[in-house]
């Protein structure tokens, strides 16, 4: 099996109001991509939340903190002014996803309200235009507790289930393996990332050769409190 990422050029600064399925189509055109069935469209969330409207002035880094807590369902730590929060949805990250990154002076991005249904409705409105059957998967970029760096993870998806579930199957040596799931979703964000780039304006990636069916959502990378060791 190979897998191909196409970054998607050409996609303007996105807007509110702005129709994100036919940014999407017009930037394919530009950059000469035709869908295949079961391509997975990777978009990072900056674009969905500001076509959904999602975008707040914050003025100082007062405003900034405010905001962010506000957004937090629970604010797990605080170091400075870095919060490490949980969101509404139940992800686990700095700030409440609240980013002042790639938007206008004095305003900030928050997550989409349902995810989820945010990459839902996208691929609907692409399968619509384009008549492919695909999968859309929407991304953040997350830190990870006990490793530096960040990697993009998977905050929205729709037509591919998030977790492979490898519990019960044999593993190379015949062996029944017991706990292993794979955020397959995860590594699709973080696969595409490197296609993307965090300084490179392109918000949008095609990734191509995966052969994954059923259905799932974000959430489901979720872990319950009583399987939480660290809280």
């Amino acid at each position: 099996m190979s897998i191909e990422i196409h970054p998607v050029r050409g996609i303007p600064e996105v807007v509110p109001g702005d129709d994100l399925a036919a940014l999407i189509v017009d930037g394919l055109a530009l950059s000469a991509i035709a869908l295949q069935s079961r391509d997975i469209v990777v978009v990072t969330h900056k674009v969905v939340s500001k076509a959904e409207g999602r975008i707040e002035p914050v003025g100082d880094d007062r405003g900034y903190r405010e905001l962010a807590e506000r957004e937090a369902r629970a604010i797990l730590r605080r170091r400075g002014d870095l919060v490490i929060a949980q969101t509404e949805h139940g992800f686990i990250c700095a700030n409440a996803g609240v980013d002042r990154s790639n938007v206008a002076e004095g305003y900030a991005v928050l997550l989409p309200i349902d995810p989820d249904r945010s990459a839902h409705r996208l691929r609907m409105q692409l399968e619509q235009v384009t008549g492919i059957g695909i999968a859309v998967v929407v991304t953040d970029t997350f830190g990870r507790p006990w490793r530096r760096g960040v990697v993009d993870v998977a905050i929205g998806v729709s037509g591919l289930p998030a977790i492979l579930d490898l519990r019960g199957q044999p593993d190379a040596h015949d062996r029944t393996m017991s706990v292993t799931e794979i955020a397959v979703v995860d590594e699709i964000a973080a696969a595409a990332d490197l296609a993307m780039g965090k300084a490179d304006t392109i918000p949008v990636a095609i990734v191509r050769g995966l052969d994954l069916t059923g259905e799932g959502r974000a959430t489901d990378l979720v872990r319950p409190p009583a399987e939480d060791l660290f809280r």
